[in-house]
């Protein structure tokens, strides 16, 4: 059963709104990621900040147990809920992320690996579009009860794969990885005014 969490517990404090309620077609930014999402993977949940949070949203919702601790709380919580098998985490706020790239990564994903994510010719990677197993979830908590909440820990902590764009056969899609955080992000992804 492959399964997604879909991270939407940020502030969106940059965008004055928040952004995963701006429009996007015939719906909004959450609500679209949920729908592509749901016709390529077995169960999507909706990783939020409180339990309040998108009450209207058609998948379940998994509240952090950290709260104000950043995406590292949305994976700690999301792997709560997906045991055994680990899970695939994509920040919400891309809105061209791909379900096919994603379940591709995970396919990728080598047997001694605890996490698999691609990177760009750069060399840099983006831990919010990547694979997660389960053993990740106590090094997840170790951090996070110390007060460290930068993802980079998390990847030291754990035995990464970092897929090159060579590897990833194109799967590393600037477009696919481009996320909102300010008004004119919003603008120039999906041309709209988030007022």
């Amino acid at each position: 059963m492959a399964t997604v969490v879909l991270l939407a517990g940020g502030k969106s404090s940059r965008m004055g709104t928040d952004k995963l309620m701006l429009p996007q077609r015939d719906g909004t930014v959450l609500e679209q990621a949920v729908r592509r999402f749901s016709a390529v993977f077995d169960r999507v949940l909706v990783s939020v900040a409180s339990p309040d949070c998108y009450p209207d949203i058609p998948a379940e919702r998994i509240a952090d147990e950290f709260p104000g601790c950043g995406p590292m709380a949305g994976i700690q919580a999301g792997l709560k809920h997906c045991r055994p098998e680990g899970a695939f985490f994509c920040a919400a706020d891309l809105p061209f992320s791909d379900p096919l790239a994603a379940r591709a990564i995970m396919e990728r994903c080598p047997a001694d690996a605890e996490i698999c994510l691609t990177e760009g010719p750069d060399g840099r990677p983006e831990p919010l579009f990547g694979f997660y197993r389960a053993s990740v979830l106590p090094r997840a908590e170790e951090l996070l009860n110390a007060g460290r909440y930068r993802m980079r820990d998390l990847l030291d902590a754990c035995a990464t794969c970092r897929l090159t764009a060579g590897e990833a056969e194109g799967l590393w899609n600037e477009a696919g990885l481009a996320n909102m955080n300010t008004p004119e992000d919003y603008r120039r992804l999906l041309g709209g005014d988030p007022g």
